[in-house]
């Protein structure tokens, strides 16, 4: 459960990442850039999340590596998607 609530929150901020892109652009909105922009900060807050369930939920790095993966790689790739339908 806990998973796909952090998932879901990377989608929501990717949606908040292209909903800005698109307010604060001001003439010339690139959201193309807004999703790329998105993935550092979200691959950070992936690496936030493994890093707190090794070192505090007690789960070895072994079994976090795969969630790590599942739970960056999924909004990764609707931001992807959304760079490939949206660029210019």
């Amino acid at each position: 459960m806990h998973m796909a609530m952090v998932i879901a929150g990377g989608i929501v901020l990717l949606g908040l990442f292209l909903l800005f892109g698109k307010l604060w652009a001001g003439t010339d909105p690139d959201p193309a850039f807004a999703a790329k922009a998105f993935l550092p900060v979200w691959l950070a807050m992936s690496l936030t999340n493994m890093w707190v369930g090794v070192a505090k939920a007690g789960y070895s790095l072994r079994d976090e590596l795969p969630i790590l993966f599942i739970v960056f790689a999924l909004p990764a790739v609707i931001a992807g998607i959304a760079v490939w339908r949206l660029a210019k």
